[in-house]
């Protein structure tokens, strides 16, 4: 797995070099070999913990929720913003983790804050302090949260 990540970071570099210059010039091709390259080699460096997932076959699953949960929150904190008479009631719920893996965390911490409407705040004592943009109930989004992203989390990371 190591040897492919080593050669795709590389390639998408490149190609992500040459789309942003628009030319695919044998100086640029060069220039953005080079680039790539280090870039390649500088990020290794730079991750002092290596991930070891398990159960990958979960991830296309939990991509297709989050995508799913976006697009809902979207639309939700479209009608919430949009319609001015209607009432929301912002609030912080605190979730029990035990997801511990810290890629994992890391993971759950960017579909909650990527979703409209929710913002991970902070994280002590295995303790995650959310901030939801309509809290109607505060149990309904701890069990969303550990049922529906924690759990397949914890499945592929831990």
């Amino acid at each position: 797995m190591r040897r492919w990540y080593k050669l795709l970071l590389p390639a998408m570099l490149l190609l992500l070099w040459l789309l942003l210059n628009e030319s695919f010039s044998a100086g640029q091709v060069a220039l953005g070999i080079a680039l790539a390259l280090w870039l390649g080699f500088a990020s290794s460096r730079l991750r002092p913990l290596r991930s070891r997932p398990h159960k990958l076959w979960l991830v296309p699953g939990l991509a297709w929720r989050v995508t799913v949960d976006v697009v809902r929150s979207n639309i939700a904190v479209g009608k919430l913003i949009l319609d001015p008479r209607r009432e929301f009631s912002p609030g912080y719920v605190h979730i029990p983790l035990e997801l511990r893996d810290p890629h994992g965390r890391a993971l759950l911490g960017c579909i909650l804050t990527y979703t409209p409407g929710t913002v991970w705040v902070d994280v002590s004592d295995d303790i995650l302090t959310l901030h939801v943009l309509d809290l109607e109930n505060e149990q309904a989004w701890i069990d969303l949260i550990k049922q529906r992203y924690e759990h397949t989390l914890k499945e592929i990371f831990e």
